[in-house]
């Protein structure tokens, strides 16, 4: 259906910035919203942020409000998160995903990325 590479993620200190991104191929034109989940060691798959493909309308969860932002380049079938004043409770693998709905529900999302690992240090 949908391909996505996510790339970008790497090592950081506390404070500093990195960006996601994540290619979409194949079968895009059914996509309505395309979100961000991560999962650290231990703990469940948490919703991050997402975005509407076509009006770019943006949803965000509490804890990255005000340091994330979620893009979209349409030409490019590519969508970006920006992480800025990461903190070491960000570490966790950071997976992109499809959604044919509005939703900030992982069950809604059924074309996932392999995820890319972003580890912040203190």
């Amino acid at each position: 259906q949908v391909q996505l590479v996510e790339s970008g993620g790497g090592l950081v200190q506390a404070g500093d910035s990195l960006r996601l991104s994540c290619a979409a191929s194949g079968r895009t034109f059914s996509t309505y919203a395309m979100g961000w989940f991560r999962q650290a060691p231990g703990k469940e798959r948490e919703f991050v942020a997402a975005i509407n493909w076509n009006i770019g309308r943006t949803d965000y969860a509490d804890s990255v409000r005000g340091r994330f932002t979620i893009s979209r380049d349409n030409a490019k079938n590519t969508v970006y998160l920006q992480m800025n004043s990461l903190k070491p409770e960000d570490t966790a693998v950071y997976y992109c995903a499809a959604s044919i709905h509005w939703s900030r529900r992982e069950y809604h999302y059924t074309n996932w990325g392999q995820g890319t690992q972003v580890t912040v240090s203190s």
